[in-house]
């Protein structure tokens, strides 16, 4: 076999390889036997969702991207609100937080934005340094104004809120640490080994892909145990030195 054959046929392998890879990559989910309760987190950039035909994919819950920093909001959130309680999903809204503006200024943007329904599932809030402005507050006064978004926001929904944290987040201002809500943790593939306590969450994918939705979504898993969708709460952190599952 001469030398450009062989070429062709090493990159016809490497493409199939590669598709295979695709393939199994936005198809891939964490085991429904591990992880019973399964849901999406989306926002304008999945467009339009046909929300009835993603709840028989297995969508449980789902988070709705509602605002960002003090006067961004999503154009899609009271289209995907409307949709998913029409579709009988579990739904709450999220926020994300920027790091150039006042908590308080964040948390009147969420709160005009988000209606006080206690059918709601937790307010979460996004923090992570992807997307976000280019300041970077000391850890006191990151963790003063996230105080005051919490507090307001938290009144507004009658209940806690849930810190969305990724590693890098965590690691520069140590928020799971110093602020005892649940947590959302973000590992592709892998569960998270991260955070100053067991997850309640867990962001397992940011390529899976659904029928109804165009494009890849953000995938879900709520931790062993935790009747999130039944209680309208996310679970407290576990006492007694109980450690997160693996």
């Amino acid at each position: 076999m001469s030398a450009s054959r062989l070429i062709g046929l090493a990159a016809g392998i490497g493409l199939l390889l590669a598709l295979g890879l695709f393939l199994y990559a936005s198809s891939w989910h964490p085991s429904n036997r591990a992880f019973p309760i399964q849901g999406v987190d989306v926002s304008h950039h999945q467009g339009r969702i046909d929300w009835k035909r993603i709840k028989r994919q297995g969508v449980d819950f789902a988070y709705l991207k509602a605002t960002e920093g003090a006067d961004h909001r999503d154009t899609m959130f009271t289209a995907n609100l409307k949709a998913s309680a029409a579709a009988g999903i579990p739904r709450g809204a999220y926020h994300f937080f920027t790091l150039c503006r006042s908590g308080a200024d964040q948390a009147a943007n969420f709160i005009a934005a988000v209606p006080r329904n206690r059918r709601l599932l937790p307010p979460a809030v996004d923090l992570e340094f992807g997307g976000n402005c280019g300041a970077r507050p000391d850890r006191v006064a990151l963790l003063r104004e996230l105080d005051i978004f919490l507090k307001r926001v938290e009144a507004h929904a009658g209940k806690q809120a849930i810190l969305y944290i990724t590693r890098e987040f965590d690691a520069a201002y140590r928020v799971s640490e110093a602020i005892d809500r649940p947590l959302w943790l973000r590992r592709l593939a892998r569960r998270p080994d991260y955070g100053a306590r067991p997850w309640a969450l867990w962001q397992a994918s940011n390529v899976r892909r659904l029928r109804g939705i165009g494009g890849r979504v953000d995938w879900n898993v709520v931790a062993p145990g935790c009747d999130f969708l039944a209680r309208r709460e996310a679970c407290p952190p576990p006492r007694d030195g109980q450690r997160s599952p693996t």
